[in-house]
């Protein structure tokens, strides 16, 4: 029979399985929402082109498709903090159900930022909520590694990389915060800005070595 210490560990198990679970759910009716604003837009009368319609609502368009591979990349590192869980606290739980919900209202932000004729009304609430995702999903993965005993980690991560993960989400964070502070005064500039983003993530994509692999 399994004894007393076994089962706490099966049962730890089995929570953070559970907690995995309602967090991947959660993104997935997020991004499924995301597209509703697009699904209202009427097609082509008969004898019209659809391209007039396309060039019309290119900033929904183009607001979806940023989002969906934001929150797509956001899930991926929140999804590595939470896979290396073998236990979590009420600082884990408190950190992930506030990073949830504001994934949860990141489609509004996003229908408002792309339908909206003066974007930059609403950029700063757009790009900050993104900013606070970043904050929230850094803070947790910097949790993790103050405490390895919920990962049941055992070597230590190497310095150079230790500093690299704890940079990650303050600097998304906080490029996030200027392209919404640029789209104040400078709406065309910041329009281009998201790109940057692809840089960013590329220099701090995961990095495997041979003692551990990025979790955040």
């Amino acid at each position: 029979m399994p004894d007393d210490a076994s089962e706490r560990t099966d049962g730890k198990r089995r929570a953070v399985d559970r907690l995995i679970n309602f967090s991947d759910a959660v993104v997935a009716v997020a991004i499924t929402v995301l597209a509703l604003p697009l699904v209202d837009i009427e097609g082509p009368a008969p004898g019209e082109s659809v391209w007039p319609i396309l060039w019309d609502h290119a900033p929904q368009i183009s607001t979806f498709l940023f989002t969906f591979f934001v929150l797509a990349i956001m899930w991926l590192a929140h999804n590595r903090v939470l896979n290396e869980m073998r236990a979590y606290d009420g600082v884990i739980f408190w950190l992930n159900t506030t990073w949830l919900a504001g994934i949860v209202l990141l489609p509004w932000f996003s229908a408002l930022y792309g339908e909206t004729s003066s974007r930059s009304s609403v950029g700063l609430v757009y790009w900050g909520a993104l900013a606070l995702i970043s904050v929230l999903g850094a803070l947790m993965g910097r949790h993790m590694r103050a405490h390895p005993e919920l990962s049941g980690r055992t070597v230590a991560l190497d310095p150079k990389e230790s500093r690299r993960l704890a940079l990650r989400g303050p600097v998304f964070a906080g490029y996030f915060l200027l392209i919404g502070l640029v789209s104040l005064v400078l709406p065309d500039v910041a329009s281009w800005m998201p790109f940057g983003i692809i840089i960013l993530s590329i220099w701090f994509r995961p990095v495997r070595s041979q003692q551990s692999e990025e979790t955040a």
